[in-house]
């Protein structure tokens, strides 16, 4: 207004400067009323903003999906690469699960229950584009875009590649167990400015807490949440006795594949409506035991569903974890578990991860060890102990297939052969204990028939990767297997030579139970639980360059730290795994290399 006022006082000028001036204005302010828009729908969780970076997946010998995600369905997603004149054109399809709750952090929420009460289904876009007709080893620029009422809005540039050759040197960061937890931000960021851009990332599961809450993935208030932690967005601050440090995380999925494994928090419970996304990730229910119950209970499982949708709904399921993500697949497993070539590695992925439950063997406690006393006559509300969920013994799906996938040709022909699971088969944390095996249900009854206890045993002889799966390994050649769950930094190396190496600690660690510190486990039961130590026999390795000291000024052989870090790199170039912690007390300090070791 201000400026219509000032050209109608400008009588002494023709009518064309008037007339060119009145339509210079109109554009001025059309552009400013623009801008005031974007600025309020951002402010606003914006539908004229992308929700993430674009990030890669599944490349190929001369191709490589690009993977995106808002809040808007929009139209016209695209992809411009090489010399930005190309294109690939975007599908679009909707996540089916992901909802917010009272617990979310997002928007306004920043205590529980002041925007969602009970859960709420969240509209969560994703676009995928294949980019095809690159050459191996040749980087070319990219960029993304999607159209939302008549705007377009575009990511920044980055670079993307086909499916390395073999014989191309690769850098390729060791993750895991990110949950938001605090020093993850401050680890992304380390792994870029140590070692640069990754070529390709590693995780090892366990990449949110609740894998059906949007915000976790996407936009969680507290500044960690999975995209931006790895994208460079995160926002986290650490205060360390008033010293306050913020880091961003890296930028690196946008120019590096990403290849996940499934850990427990990959997996939700029974499906609700009604109860708090945490309560429905702690409630999994055994397959079998979900069948018998809607049997016993005479319920029609294919009621307004395939039997095959309800017993997910009924038991447990990893669906928001396979919409996100675009894999390799298996015949048998499909995303769950899988196998890829990268130059010159051969990556096996497996589908080992259990119901993570509590030790205590308190009388209200749905734990690893016992049902609740308050449970016992109602079986539907069974826990069934820290039940498997993928079988992976001898005679199951997933193990025929990892029998045919050592003996393949890709793997056989591959310089590195590195396996990757979530569960420890060694480790010095909490989380390897009890074995890895399937509950053995014991029910004690009073001497009229009634039920006294039911309680769950894991024959250590039993556990199906100690038994069956790392002798496999051995055999084939495994150079590396690669996992998580106890964050925690430990590694070891079996007679064969076979080196196993558990790097995730990122914050919230759960200790390494060493000399005087033992793990909550049950005495007087059947079977007998180890409370320190490797359970399965092996002595962890000391860091090859600067082991940590204790008090008393004595190396030790892992890291296990609320308040320092530690990632791995795999280098294929010079065939070793280096590690590397950072002391988040002292933002100023410098990453160090505490460990090495070599491929054979």
């Amino acid at each position: 207004m201000r400026r219509s006022r000032r050209r109608n006082r400008w009588s002494d000028y023709s009518n064309g400067r008037v007339l060119m001036l009145a339509i210079l204005g109109v554009l001025l302010l059309g552009i400013a009323l623009t801008g005031l828009n974007w600025a309020i729908q951002a402010v606003g969780g914006s539908a004229s903003t992308l929700l993430t970076d674009p990030f890669l997946q599944l490349p190929t010998a001369n191709s490589v999906r690009v993977v995106w995600f808002t809040e808007f369905e929009g139209d016209r997603h695209t992809v411009r690469y090489g010399d930005l004149g190309q294109t690939a054109a975007a599908n679009t399809t909707k996540l089916s699960r992901v909802r917010e709750d009272e617990k979310s952090r997002v928007g306004a929420q920043t205590e529980d229950g002041q925007v969602y009460q009970a859960p709420v289904m969240r509209d969560v876009w994703r676009h995928e584009a294949e980019v095809t007709g690159l050459e191996p080893g040749v980087r070319v620029p990219y960029q993304v875009m999607s159209e939302v009422n008549g705007q377009q809005v575009r990511s920044d540039r980055f670079t993307l590649a086909a499916l390395p050759n073999p014989g191309q040197p690769l850098k390729i960061l060791l993750t895991s167990d990110h949950q938001q937890m605090p020093m993850t931000a401050a680890n992304l960021q380390k792994v870029v400015e140590t070692v640069g851009q990754p070529d390709a990332v590693f995780l090892a599961g366990d990449l949110v807490n609740i894998p059906d809450r949007a915000s976790e993935w996407f936009d969680d208030n507290r500044g960690a949440a999975f995209f931006p932690s790895l994208q460079g967005h995160a926002e986290r601050e650490l205060d360390r006795d008033g010293v306050v440090s913020r880091y961003s995380g890296g930028a690196i999925i946008q120019s590096a594949p990403l290849f996940p494994a499934i850990g427990n928090h990959e997996v939700m419970g029974r499906f609700s409506m009604d109860v708090g996304l945490g309560e429905q990730f702690d409630d999994p229910y055994p397959r079998q035991a979900a069948a018998e119950y809607a049997e016993m209970s005479q319920l029609d499982a294919n009621t307004n569903s395939t039997q095959t949708d309800w017993l997910q709904d009924h038991s447990f399921n990893s669906d928001t974890y396979e919409e996100v993500f675009t894999l390799p697949e298996s015949s048998s497993g499909g995303e769950k578990y899988y196998a890829v070539s990268l130059g010159d590695v051969r990556l096996v992925v497996l589908y080992a991860a259990n119901i993570w439950r509590k030790s205590s063997l308190g009388p209200e406690v749905k734990g690893k060890y016992r049902e609740r006393d308050d449970d016992l006559k109602n079986p539907e509300k069974w826990g069934y102990g820290q039940h498997i969920f993928e079988s992976i013994q001898p005679g199951s799906l997933q193990y025929d297939w990892l029998q045919a996938e050592l003996n393949g040709a890709d793997f056989q022909r591959a310089t590195y052969k590195v396996v990757m699971f979530h569960h420890p088969p060694h480790s010095l944390g909490d989380n390897v204990m009890p074995a890895y095996t399937d509950p053995v249900q014991v029910v004690d009854r009073l001497p009229d028939g009634r039920l006294n206890a039911v309680r769950y045993e894991y024959p250590l002889e039993a556990d199906y990767l100690i038994r069956d799966v790392v002798p496999l390994l051995e055999e084939a050649g495994v150079q590396l297997v690669y996992y998580g769950h106890s964050h925690i930094w430990n590694r070891f190396v079996s007679d064969a030579g076979m080196h196993f190496l558990e790097s995730s600690n990122v914050g919230n660690t759960y200790g390494a139970y060493v000399e005087n510190k033992r793990r909550s486990i049950p005495l007087g039961f059947d079977e007998t639980y180890v409370a320190m130590g490797d359970p399965n026999g092996l002595e962890p390795v000391m860091p090859s360059i600067a082991p940590l000291l204790d008090e008393a000024g004595q190396p030790q052989p892992y890291v296990s730290s609320d308040q320092m870090t530690a990632f791995s790199i795999l280098d294929t170039g010079t065939g070793t795994v280096s590690s590397y912690r950072f002391d988040t007390r002292d933002p100023g300090s410098e990453v160090i290399q505490f460990d090495q070791f070599q491929l054979q």
